[in-house]
């Protein structure tokens, strides 16, 4: 029997498709907290390995970080999408230990192209801003029925 899903199903089962497959995002300790229509939030803790010669957290790491929160942002409608630009400033250093929290949201969807920013956060403190582009590509994460309706 094929049930069709919610809006919040469907991007929780697209994040599980997405997750079992991201290496990269496992790799490094990332976690995927939460995920809705439009937006994602993941953390990750800075590590030895992802600290600098100023021993501060690698630019690198987040904008990996903030990148893998934007593709589980803009892959949660079961539409693929993969980033067309993107582009972060740097407020406040990342510490070695510190937990950071990159937040996404969708700021527009229009065809095939949307809009999404992230911040990643250390407790109360903005770490760092992302706004990246999105651009959806052909296939789906999960099976759509023959009504349109997307199911498990």
């Amino acid at each position: 029997m094929n049930v069709a899903l919610s809006p919040d199903e469907i991007a929780r089962a697209c994040a599980d498709a997405m997750w079992k497959e991201d290496d990269a995002s496992k790799g490094l300790g990332m976690k995927l907290v939460e995920v809705k229509p439009g937006q994602a939030t993941l953390t990750m803790t800075v590590q030895p390995h992802m600290v600098n010669g100023q021993r501060i957290a690698h630019g690198g790491f987040i904008f990996l970080l903030a990148d893998s929160t934007f593709a589980f942002a803009c892959n949660s409608r079961n539409e693929r999408a993969v980033a067309a630009q993107c582009d972060i400033a740097f407020i406040r250093p990342g510490k070695l230990g510190d937990v950071l929290v990159a937040t996404a949201r969708e700021v527009s969807r229009n065809g095939r192209s949307g809009i999404y920013d992230v911040r990643v956060t250390a407790g109360d403190v903005v770490i760092a801003e992302f706004r990246g582009h999105s651009r959806t590509i052909a296939g789906t994460w999960l099976p759509v029925a023959d009504n349109g309706a997307t199911q498990r």
